[in-house]
């Protein structure tokens, strides 16, 4: 049976315009002194949060049914180091619904996403409000989705594309790990032809091309090797790592020794991106380590920090242009390690601004000491470690308490769980939670 689902995508200037005719109706317009928030403090009575416009470059949010609490961005043809507007991005989320059955995997295509300096046309004569109507809604932002029925909810979303076949790997809550062919829901994304015939004759026939059921739990920790074609590590809430290797005939060999020098859960993997056979884990048992594949499982942890953070480390980045990895735990910390004095267990940097657990990290891919983080405190940040203090003590009131590497503080989603900065449109971010994605570019980057 064909499927649709209900979805929206908003610019920030059809956000804001509705607050203000919502202030409208509802009685006076208060005027008062805008001020510079910051984190921690409190709102006084009267006093709302309301989004600097100033401050982005784009800014759109979009909503796709249920809450889709891990996604990947999709590379695609449409060239790098884009910064015109409009712009295009394609995205592949996993839901979290409220039954098993009601889940889904999307593959989405965001397009006419605008600058939040374009503003849509209008004019003043009544007669024209018809055709501007309509040219305001086909300059808006638009969002198109291919999705496919799962049984059970994914907990984490990976895409890969260097085979040349636009692959996605999936952890699901039935403790299962499936790789999908995703050609299917790209060809329907390129037409109104091709999303007829995926709805009727592709949409329900659709299955994973290879799953693996050997965790015999569920997992979150998910990566593919950017330096080998579909090379994969999963791990589970058991401590255990498996390492696929893909297979000429289009399917893969889970080797069954695991990676299990862990003692709790593992939380997330990251492969090196320069050395074929290193990748690193973190876990709840407040460790990071370094494996090396080409030793045996029992022996293949090399390097290892055995209390990392205060208590779980739930995410971890490796820098591709420099060698730093990044880590965010329960402790709402976020650290920078030099893996070139990794074996020492003393981080290079440490930051603590964040109130609550740090749920998803990402380095910036086009600059290499610039990283985003989010967590359970409602707050997505932008850090740049090359800034350092001038140590004059002069700046705004109030902000001399953060750390100068602090570049922007994003607010508005709620329970934020994973960001992701777009590999081709720079200083493009992208972020999933509870109260859907957000889609922005700061001044800052």
């Amino acid at each position: 049976m064909a499927e649709e689902e209900r979805s929206t995508l908003r610019s920030a200037s059809e956000s804001s315009m509705e607050e203000e005719e919502a202030e409208g109706e509802g009685g006076e317009e208060k005027v008062g002194e805008a001020l510079v928030y910051l984190p921690g403090q409190p709102l006084a009575k009267g006093e709302e949060l309301v989004r600097d416009e100033a401050a982005y470059r784009l800014y759109h949010q979009a909503q796709s049914g249920a809450p889709c609490l891990s996604f990947d961005v999709l590379r695609d043809e449409l060239g790098d180091d884009r910064t015109q507007f409009p712009l295009t991005v394609f995205l592949c989320a996993g839901t979290q619904a409220d039954t098993a059955q009601s889940n889904r995997m999307v593959v989405m295509k965001m397009h006419n996403l605008r600058g939040t300096v374009e503003k849509p046309k209008s004019g003043s004569d009544s007669d024209s409000g018809s055709s501007d109507s309509e040219e305001e809604e086909e300059e808006g932002p638009r969002l198109e989705i291919a999705l496919v029925p799962h049984y059970g909810g994914i907990n984490r979303m990976r895409v890969d594309r260097s085979s040349g076949t636009p692959l996605a790997a999936l952890w699901s809550e039935k403790g299962q790990v499936e790789v999908w062919d995703l050609r299917p829901q790209l060809e329907a994304l390129a037409s109104a032809s091709g999303m007829r015939t995926f709805l009727s004759e592709r949409q329900a026939k659709l299955e994973p091309l290879f799953a693996f059921g050997g965790h015999m739990a569920e997992g979150f920790a998910l990566d593919w090797s950017p330096t080998v074609p579909g090379r994969l590590a999963s791990g589970d809430s058991k401590r255990n790592i498996h390492i696929w290797e893909p297979c000429p005939a289009g399917t893969w060999r889970v080797d069954q020794r695991p990676y299990s020098a862990h003692s709790r859960s593992v939380e997330d993997i990251q492969w090196s991106p320069s050395e074929k056979t290193v990748f690193a884990s973190c876990s709840a048992d407040a460790s990071i380590r370094i494996w090396d594949t080409r030793a045996a499982p029992s022996r293949a942890c090399m390097l290892r920090v055995e209390a990392a953070h205060q208590s779980d480390v739930n995410v971890l980045s490796w820098n591709r242009r420099e060698p730093f990895l990044a880590s965010g735990g329960d402790d709402g910390v976020l650290k920078v390690w030099d893996l070139r004095q990794f074996q020492e267990g003393k981080s290079v940097a440490q930051f603590k601004l964040h109130s609550a657990p740090i749920t998803t990290i990402e380095w910036c891919p086009q600059e290499g000491s610039v990283l985003a983080a989010a967590g359970a405190d409602d707050l997505l940040t932008q850090w740049d470690l090359a800034v350092e203090r001038d140590g004059s003590g002069e700046g705004e009131e109030g902000l001399g308490q953060f750390p100068p590497q602090l570049l922007f503080i994003h607010q508005g989603q709620n329970d934020i769980k994973e960001l992701h900065w777009h590999p081709q449109c720079p200083g493009l971010i992208v972020s999933t939670a509870h109260s859907g994605f957000d889609v922005f570019r700061t001044i800052s980057v």
